[in-house]
């Protein structure tokens, strides 16, 4: 092993130790399950914000829309990045003080089940086992789209083998959230979205740099077809521009619609210590999701200007989520203090992919043993045994998710696309009609939880592939169909009792 890769893995490993002893660190912190899950809602502004975002970018926003901007040029990774950023605004601004009030109120829901279950007086717990049915389809390839990242950085770079790569990732993941729970994985969290921040600013200055300036990146990329338009799309198979119309361009903007039901996400707003906070958390999470979407798109634009002039690999395919892989290594080329450099940009990818799949272990496993085993079977558990069966569950879904992703051919941007969409549309608008139509029933809101989820599979395989006026992304007509069937069926259906119209009448008295 060469003096630049010593380094690199250095950084790496300072990283990998910091995260599980901040697990550890946290561990006497569990004394109950809602700790293990919500942190006691306890978490400050700054946490809440950049867990919340962190969690959500995953190594999708380091691999996945570099690799999309370098193949198709600014278009698609445009238009994405610009509903990824709206949409976190209108969460922040609309869903998180609401839920984080509704959510105590109704029963002190510690998940996104229980508030389901709680908002509407699911007696029957149908809500509960629906939710957690898609909590577990959705996140567990999500989770393994994490773990396929670590197991390519690895590959890539030191010629690791891929399965080994991402099995070592999956349990450094596994061993810090199974120990600390929620507090640990918010605090690794944050300090994960400030070694995202830096690999970032660090590979784009320097990509910018060794491609001879923004200048020489907009000519070379210019000179193909479309490759700079927000309205055509370029093909690197036939070298041509294809048009990128409305109906493309509100399809991608159509992400922003996922945040409203996002469970890792939602999470964080019913976690926040004082609600009054809450603006600042917003303000906090825009601004850095705006930066990092920006930045991660220019930086696929200069990895193709350097591959252009043979600086790094030309990449086709799936390939191309390794652009940031290829201007990392590039950079530990330029000496010692270079080297530890593109060891903390690695360590960020790193991050990326562990500030998600901790996020999605967590949910996923409070899916499990709280509420499918406590409340739909009524297995009753001290809170030592609830601990216990939380962590073996963390354990369990990760093996399952590195199971899944033992193929090193799949995309990451594929992946999380579709579970993006899955849940979107299974959950957003149920969530959004929950905390702000007092009209909504159980009925309306599980007809729009089935109708979500069912559409998203629908549009995907049967419809989407027709391909021309409806190849749409999957979760724009699956998210208006779920509203529709909520809407519907609530008013098809006897009203809410007054137990649940005084519950959200008081919610919205307190927020106003």
């Amino acid at each position: 092993m060469d003096t630049a890769n010593m380094f690199m893995l250095l950084a790496m490993a300072a990283y990998l130790a910091a995260v599980i002893g901040i697990g550890i660190a946290y561990a006497r912190r569990n004394d109950a399950v809602g700790d293990f899950y919500l942190g006691g809602r306890k978490l400050g502004p700054v946490v809440t914000a950049m867990s919340a975002e962190a969690s959500d970018m995953s190594s999708w926003l380091l691999m996945g829309l570099p690799g999309v901007a370098y193949l198709t040029g600014l278009a698609d990774a445009g238009w994405t990045a610009i509903g990824l950023a709206a949409g976190t605004y209108l969460n922040w601004l609309a869903v998180a003080r609401r839920l984080r009030i509704y959510s105590q109120t109704a029963g002190n829901a510690i998940t996104l089940p229980d508030f389901f279950s709680n908002r509407y007086r699911d007696s029957k717990k149908l809500l509960t086992w629906i939710s957690s049915a898609v909590i577990l389809i959705f996140f567990i390839p999500y989770t393994a789209a994490g773990f396929a990242a670590c197991g390519r950085l690895f590959n890539s770079l030191f010629g690791v083998d891929y399965v080994s790569g991402m099995l070592l990732g999956a349990a450094v993941v596994v061993a810090y959230t199974a120990v600390g729970g929620f507090l640990a994985e918010s605090a690794s969290d944050l300090i994960q979205g400030i070694i995202m921040s830096i690999a970032l600013l660090a590979i784009l200055i320097f990509a910018l740099d060794w491609a001879g300036g923004p200048g020489a990146v907009i000519d070379r990329a210019g000179a193909l077809p479309g490759y700079l338009s927000l309205t055509r799309s370029y093909d690197a198979v036939s070298r041509t521009a294809a048009a990128y119309g409305f109906v493309s361009i509100i399809s991608t903007l159509a992400w922003g619609l996922g945040y409203f039901g996002m469970p890792h996400i939602l999470l964080r707003f019913m976690a926040i210590g004082d609600r009054k906070k809450l603006t600042l958390s917003r303000r906090i999470a825009t601004v850095w999701v705006v930066v990092s979407l920006s930045v991660a798109v220019m930086i696929g634009l200069a990895g193709y200007a350097l591959s252009a002039d043979g600086g790094i690999p030309a990449l086709a395919g799936s390939a191309s989520e390794t652009v940031i892989l290829h201007l990392a290594e590039l950079l530990s080329r330029h000496g010692a203090l270079c080297a530890l450099l593109a060891g903390v940009v690695l360590a960020g990818i790193l991050a990326a992919t562990m500030s998600t799949s901790d996020s999605q272990l967590l949910v996923a496993s409070s899916s499990v043993s709280e509420n499918l085993l406590k409340e739909c079977f009524g297995v009753r558990l001290s809170d030592r045994a609830t601990l216990v069966v939380a962590r073996a569950t963390v354990v369990l879904i990760a093996v399952i998710a590195a199971f899944i992703a033992r193929d090193p051919a799949s995309s990451v941007f594929a992946i999380v696309s579709f579970a993006w969409a899955g849940f979107g549309a299974s959950f957003g608008p149920v969530v959004l009609f929950a905390l702000f139509w007092r009209r909504s029933t159980l009925s309306g809101a599980l007809a729009g939880m089935v109708t979500g989820g069912v559409a998203v599979f629908a549009w995907k395989y049967l419809v989407r592939p027709l391909g021309g006026a409806w190849n749409i992304y999957e979760l724009l007509p699956a998210f208006i169909a779920a509203s529709a069937a909520i809407v519907l069926v609530s008013l098809l259906t006897k009203p809410p009792g007054r137990d649940i119209t005084e519950e959200f009448d008081a919610v919205a008295r307190t927020e106003n």
